[in-house]
């Protein structure tokens, strides 16, 4: 207890803090803006007339062409973020706005749109905006020091990502076969200058970018905590993520990354960098009252939440280990678990609908639900299927169809396997219920792949 007392009472300079809300509100104000003007919110959210929900947030849904005013919040909060202007209202709208956001449509789920959702949340309790802010400025007073626990705290969510994405990769795809990388850097590659055609269709090179990255994932947390290999590992870190850019597609993830892994340098070097950011404000910040360490409102509550959250943080990603049967076939427990690019999954799944009064079938053209995106995402993921099943089951019953069954045909190919009958084709979906059971009517691939 005496320890754990130390621990809570030590403080760190509050620039460190300040730095990465700048860093963070900016880059969000950034995706947001980018997200805008590439027409996806037209594209992804008002254009498609079903989407899939997440389980138990099936009331979350785009507000017709009022999704615009929502994305328009979210850009704003996300500056004032960076600014720090009314700091706790703004990272709280900008935390309910976006994952209110990244809940509309099951769809556009990414990892980075839930790392950057569960770190706004754990931003709400932090203060960051203690100094170099709006709030200071209007306030007349500048805290020099904040609770270490604070950046300690973006410094162990940050260890959680990299080291379960690594502990991730440990599998015998991606050791024994280089899949997926194979896979992607074979085909998706040619263009690149000098090594596009060349050494990335080596297979030695496939080999080394899979023991490569999963190594990367499992150290880079330790190398960017050690005070004598940070530089290193700092350097590591922008040259694996620019590269990562350079061959996939990922949007703001890599560049995310590159800004949050400032945090594990100390806080003089975030003052450095503020002041030569800020140079122009340098007059109106050193004119401000200098208080020695901000006090956090109701700290205990904090305390309390954060460490809830971070139990959560630890656990949750295996609880795949409750289902029978391969995760990377199954996906159940596959998501928020930072398993990142582990998968190149292909399907084909069409519906017949069986109308039992008439003892006639016919099938549905996917095409009249579904955008060819949503289309391709259902093809390979369980919980698509059944839900999409859902909705035909419902459509069709609005039509006057009054006792129907839905069945789904589908094979799916895995990290460049043959592919294989994926669902069942004798099981009615209607009758099967949407939730976290085990999916029984999934067929089994009969192949251990994931060991952690």
């Amino acid at each position: 207890m005496e320890i754990i007392k130390s621990y809570f009472s030590k403080k760190q300079e509050s620039s460190s803090l300040a730095l990465f809300r700048l860093g963070f509100g900016f880059l969000m104000t950034y995706s947001i803006i980018r997200f805008w003007f590439k027409g996806w919110i037209k594209t992804m959210y008002i254009d498609p007339s079903f989407h899939f929900t997440f389980y138990g947030f099936e009331w979350v849904k785009p507000i017709e062409e009022y999704t615009y005013i929502l994305f328009l919040i979210c850009g704003i909060s996300a500056f004032f973020v960076g600014i720090g202007y009314k700091y706790y209202l703004s990272i709280i709208t900008f935390f309910l706005s976006f994952t209110y956001i990244e809940l509309m449509d099951k769809t556009t789920y990414l990892n980075h749109y839930y790392f950057v959702s569960i770190l706004s949340f754990l931003m709400i309790f932090l203060p960051a905006n203690s100094s170099y802010s709006m709030d200071s400025y209007l306030s007349k007073k500048s805290f020099k020091y904040t609770p270490r626990w604070c950046v300690d705290s973006i410094k162990l969510l940050l260890f959680i990502v990299y080291f379960y994405a690594g502990l991730a990769k440990i599998n015998k795809d991606w050791l024994l076969e280089a899949q997926p990388l194979k896979i992607w850097l074979t085909t998706g590659s040619y263009d690149l200058p000098l090594i596009g055609s060349n050494i990335m269709q080596q297979e030695w090179f496939h080999y080394f970018m899979s023991w490569g990255g999963m190594f990367y994932d499992l150290l880079i947390p330790f190398i960017l905590l050690y005070h004598r290999t940070r530089i290193f590992g700092f350097i590591l870190v922008v040259f694996f993520h620019i590269f990562t850019v350079i061959l996939f597609p990922i949007g703001m993830f890599p560049y995310i990354m590159i800004i949050s892994s400032l945090i594990f340098f100390t806080s003089k070097t975030h003052k450095k960098i503020l002041d030569f950011i800020l140079k122009p404000f340098s007059k109106t910040l050193g004119s401000l009252k200098q208080i020695n360490t901000v006090n956090i409102r109701r700290e205990k509550i904090a305390l309390t939440v954060v460490t809830i959250f971070f139990i959560i943080q630890f656990i949750f990603p295996f609880r795949y280990a409750f289902y029978p049967g391969e995760l990377f076939w199954n996906e159940q427990g596959y998501r928020f678990s930072w398993r990142v690019m582990l998968m190149e999954k292909r399907g084909y799944t069409t519906f017949k609908i069986v109308d039992i009064e008439k003892g006639n079938s016919f099938y549905v053209m996917n095409d009249e639900f579904l955008t060819e995106f949503q289309e391709r995402q259902m093809s390979f993921q369980p919980d698509f299927i059944l839900e999409y099943a859902h909705h035909l089951g419902d459509h069709y019953k609005e039509l006057g169809y009054n006792n129907i069954e839905v069945y789904a045909d589908s094979y799916v190919a895995l990290n460049g396997r043959m592919s294989k009958r994926f669902v069942d084709p004798k099981v009615d979906l209607l009758k099967e219920k949407r939730g976290f059971n085990n999916k029984k009517w999934i067929l089994p691939l009969n192949e251990e792949i994931n060991k952690l």
